[in-house]
């Protein structure tokens, strides 16, 4: 499996970005897919992540801004994030793990995922 992100940049404090990361190679025609994040000096925490049946699950933090969601038809995952804040700053990441999931109900954890895209910064200024 390969996953390539794309859209990260820089914006300023309650601006928007939209995330994509498009992936290639799944066996499995049923996956969950998640968006990681690592800020400079910090753990690559999980941010969202959505099941086959269609479901998301998000951290806490970014619940009501941020919206994952997925297009089948392009194999394409996206990242809408609005409202950011400077502590959305970092590296983003795409993550996949091929096979049927439940919702975990709860934020994805970096041990959910097997496959792992390089990453698009995200920079975010006051």
């Amino acid at each position: 499996v390969q996953l390539a992100e794309s859209g990260g940049g820089s914006v300023q404090t309650g601006q928007s970005l939209r995330l994509s990361c498009a992936a290639s190679g799944w066996f499995y025609s049923s996956h969950s897919m998640a968006w990681f994040r690592q800020a400079p000096g910090k753990e690559r925490e999980g941010v969202a992540a959505i099941f086959s049946d269609g479901s998301t699950t998000y951290a806490d933090s970014v619940k009501g801004r941020f919206t994952i969601s997925e297009d089948n038809a392009k194999n394409t995952l996206y990242f809408q994030m609005d409202n950011l804040k400077p502590d959305g700053r970092g590296m983003y990441y795409c993550a996949d793990r091929e096979g049927y999931a439940s919702n975990w109900g709860r934020a994805p954890r970096p041990k959910d995922s097997v496959y792992w895209g390089q990453g698009t910064q995200v920079t975010v200024s006051s």
